[in-house]
């Protein structure tokens, strides 16, 4: 159910797309964003980082966008998004104690400090990548297409393609975390 939650502002983003376009579409996602942030604050009477950040970019880049009728900005937010995020994790490796993955999934996984720096370093490489490659698909992406064909294969990537992406990255690590994965699990029962 977390899950939808985090993603109900793409989701939205995306089904307004379709039926009314990108400024609509825009102001959805801000609308949505706002909600989210307020709603998880209404249920647990905190804010998580994620969904503050998220806001924040969407504020800027969609008002942007709306204000200056230009879908250029909201094309960038992803970008701005998974280079912060990427900024924060591959800055974690000189600032804390301890690599910014384990900080949030140190309380599921118990691994080697080795580990804890190279997984956290993978994925702050990965979100480097989705950046350049958001770029890519708003900006250079089949060029010789209209801008109206371009605009919807762009958000076909960022709502399809950048999950996609994520999910097979995120099981790409299972061969490499299994070994350190609770073995006791299911000892007890017959």
């Amino acid at each position: 159910m977390k899950l939808l939650f985090d993603f109900f502002p793409l989701l939205l983003f995306f089904v307004a797309f379709k039926l009314a376009g990108i400024y609509v579409a825009t102001a959805v996602a801000m609308v949505a964003s706002f909600a989210q942030v307020g709603g998880y604050w209404w249920k647990h009477r905190r804010f998580e980082t994620m969904h503050l950040l998220t806001l924040a970019v969407i504020v800027v880049f969609g008002g942007l966008t709306l204000i200056l009728q230009n879908d250029v900005f909201i094309k960038w937010k992803p970008t701005i998004l998974y280079w912060v995020f990427a900024g924060i994790i591959l800055g974690s490796h000189w600032i804390g104690k301890k690599p910014a993955m384990e900080r949030l999934l140190g309380s599921q996984l118990a691994l080697p400090a080795a580990i804890w720096r190279r997984f956290n370093l993978s994925w702050g490489i990965f979100f480097l990548f989705m950046g350049a490659l958001n770029l890519y698909v708003a900006f250079y992406f089949a060029l010789d297409h209209d801008a109206a064909w371009r605009r919807e294969m762009w958000v076909n990537f960022k709502v399809f393609g950048s999950l996609g992406l994520t999910f097979l990255f995120t099981l790409a690590h299972i061969p490499f975390l299994s070994k350190y994965l609770d073995t006791e699990i299911g000892k007890d029962t017959p």
